[in-house]
């Protein structure tokens, strides 16, 4: 049999484009087989509340796919809904995406199926010293990572760095302060230490007027843009001053803010500020005092007339100061509107349910400014010794009108105890 007339008519075919454009065109339409690798079956640990919740599972022992080859699935019924997620990595593959805890079982089902490329929810934006990390054209949380001199006629010596400033509520109004006249060491939210052991001295990190410390940027470890999450990871140096001016780093710190990206119609948002420090040379001591650790210097807008303070232990702005919480609700009027932020504290946390230190009714002149802290060493001091990392994490609920205490606990319960995820691998076919 002579194949050479078929063969050759072959070749005419295959260098034809009109062929070439059908054979693409019979592809493209020819129906694409999604593989089921695995069932997540999501089970919350509390009552509902109609919050958004975090869901977190390692990728790695599930998959070794790259994350643009997946798609997740909310099996609802016979429907299945496609859910955007995000996968970091590092350091592991872990595969984060949103649920509302109005159901306490949800069904996902991840899938070998490219999912349809969306651009990021959460941005990232460096601008003027500064990175801003916003919800499309909305700001949401400001770092300042170049230093910030003080104003005109005010001493150099109250410059910084490497704080948040501004936190943003949900519809704009700005709830923090930096540099007011009264504490121009306060800048927004930061996270210095107050009375420190280093070296046979004590050094003091907060109160930048006593030139024994300060706290810097250093550098970017990391900056992520995402569908779930925007994040900055930084790096900290927590600066010793001797008296004759030689400086040396005490503390190594790893900041890392993350902020999830809000509902279209939610009235708050959640940021995650973690703290990781370690000691590059001599042992650190953090002694006992009423401030140091997380601090939020509030809007100059909120007085002992229009704002308030609800402690997880039921307590008030009358009789927070000293306590311990898990979570502690800050609001008031802005721009006359009500907004705050929840702050909370993890349980793995030092010394928590960690002490606060609340301004009392009476603070600058009984003017009643607000200033919260939480503050792990404020009954107890607290060794650091190198070769070991020592973790601070934190959440804050930022919100417009009211959250309450309802709201309040399940959303540091979801921080505490986060949704379970079991995991059903399966490589079964639609």
């Amino acid at each position: 049999m002579n194949l050479y007339p078929r063969i050759r008519r072959l070749k005419c075919l295959i260098n034809d484009k009109k062929y070439q454009a059908l054979v693409c065109l019979l592809a493209m339409s020819l129906p694409v087989t999604a593989q089921k690798i695995a069932t997540l079956a999501v089970t919350l640990n509390h009552p509902a509340a109609g919050l958004e919740v975090p869901v977190h599972v390692m990728l790695d022992p599930i998959t070794a796919l790259h994350d643009s080859a997946l798609s997740l699935v909310q099996l609802n019924g016979k429907d299945r809904i496609a859910v955007p997620f995000q996968v970091e990595s590092n350091p592991q593959r872990k595969l984060t995406w949103i649920v509302n805890d109005a159901t306490k079982n949800l069904k996902f089902e991840l899938i070998k199926k490219p999912a349809a490329r969306q651009p990021p929810t959460i941005k990232a934006e460096k601008k003027d010293g500064g990175l801003i990390l916003k919800a499309g054209n909305k700001n949401l949380l400001r770092y300042q990572f170049e230093t910030m001199l003080p104003p005109a006629g005010v001493k150099e010596v109250f410059k910084r760095s490497a704080f948040i400033h501004p936190l943003w509520a949900p519809r704009g109004q700005v709830l923090t302060r930096i540099q007011p006249p009264d504490h121009y060491h306060h800048y927004g939210i930061w996270n210095p230490w107050t009375h420190v052991l280093f070296e046979g001295d004590t050094v003091d990190f907060w109160n930048l007027n006593a030139r024994t410390g300060t706290v810097r940027f250093a550098n970017f470890i990391s900056v992520v843009n995402g569908n779930i999450f925007g994040q900055y990871a930084a790096l900290h140096e927590h600066v010793s001053i001797s008296k004759s001016g030689e400086e040396k780093v005490a503390i190594r710190e790893v900041q890392t803010v993350r902020v999830y990206a809000p509902a279209s119609d939610a009235d708050y948002y959640i940021a995650d500020i973690t703290v990781q420090m370690n000691c590059p040379g001599s042992p650190v001591r953090l002694l006992e005092y009423r401030y140091g650790g997380l601090g939020w210097r509030a809007t100059e807008q909120w007085t002992k007339n229009n704002s308030q303070v609800l402690s997880s232990e039921g307590k008030s702005r009358k009789d927070a100061d000293g306590s311990k919480a898990r979570w502690c609700i800050v609001e008031g009027l802005v721009d006359g509107e009500n907004a705050g932020a929840v702050m909370m504290s993890h349980p793995a946390n030092f010394n928590h349910p960690e002490p606060l230190r609340i301004w009392p009714e009476n603070a600058n002149g009984n003017r009643g400014d607000m200033f919260a802290n939480f503050s792990p060493t404020k009954d107890m001091d607290w060794p650091l010794e190198p070769g070991y990392n020592y973790v601070l994490r934190y959440r804050l609920i930022v919100f417009n009108g009211s959250f309450g205490k309802e709201r309040a606990e399940a959303g540091w319960q979801d921080f505490a105890l986060p949704p379970h995820v079991k995991v059903t691998l399966g490589k079964t076919p639609y």
